[in-house]
């Protein structure tokens, strides 16, 4: 049912774990794909030539979100290459541990940069480009920003701000054809918490506390990702999507 020819997605954080199945997922659907990544250059191309094996075009762009002059230039070469933004996911993100009487400025700073001022820069740029046509702004939020996340209190906080944000930009963006939501996943088998989940103890302990008793894989996130990005969702604004197997439920 879902057909995404024509349109053009951005990904941010595209290049492993959830953002890889998010590219994957719209390019199956039909969608050119550009996607940002940081650091790890060779698994990027790799998925960047993965995608296009599928006969679907895909630009990988290397870029930190929380550095205006790089969001920029990547929405610049998007623009450049496909014409259009019509999908955008903000998907890039950072996970530490800290204690809340050991965290430094610069540790809050680092996950409130990556995670919520990245998703303004993007937002920002995109949206002069998406209100020429319509389109989808997807932000991928966090059960932790919903409930809170002991030692975690500066990504719950960022992820709080997400979901704040997604809110009212899809007030305010409606009028224009532009629909603003989220997608709020719960623990996802990633390697960024491969940390915590590879040990049997902490996962049992986590999946116990999942009514469908194991974690999300990151092709579970990217089917709500797909549903938002398609016709299906026009009338969701502001909305969270959350993937967790029933641990938090917020109406």
């Amino acid at each position: 049912m879902i057909d995404l020819y024509g349109k053009t997605a951005l990904v941010t954080g595209g290049s492993r774990g959830i953002g890889a199945a998010i590219v994957r997922k719209l390019a199956q659907a039909g969608a050119s794909v550009a996607f940002t990544y940081r650091r790890d250059t060779k698994r990027a191309k790799a998925l960047e030539a993965e995608v296009q094996s599928l006969g679907q075009n895909c630009l990988a762009l290397q870029a930190d979100a929380a550095s205006y002059r790089d969001v920029r230039r990547a929405v610049a070469r998007t623009i450049s290459r496909f014409g259009a933004i019509s999908i955008l996911v903000n998907n890039a993100g950072i996970w530490k541990r800290a204690r809340l009487e050991s965290l430094s400025e610069r540790e809050w700073d680092e996950t409130m940069n990556v995670n919520l001022k990245g998703t303004f820069f993007f937002c920002k740029e995109v949206v002069p480009h998406m209100k020429r046509g319509g389109g989808k702004i997807i932000n991928i939020a966090s059960t932790a920003g919903q409930r809170g996340e002991p030692f975690h209190s500066h990504y719950a906080a960022s992820k709080g701000g997400v979901i704040a944000f997604t809110k009212s930009i899809g007030v305010e963006l409606a009028r224009f054809n532009i629909q603003a939501n989220c997608v709020s996943p719960g623990w996802v088998d990633t390697d960024m918490t491969s940390g915590v989940l590879g040990k049997r103890s902490s996962r049992r302990a986590i999946e116990a506390a999942i009514p469908r008793g194991r974690v999300a894989t990151p092709e579970e996130v990217s089917e709500s990702v797909l549903f938002l990005a398609s016709s299906l969702s026009n009338h969701l604004v502001g909305s969270v999507i959350s993937v967790n197997g029933g641990s938090v439920l917020s109406g």
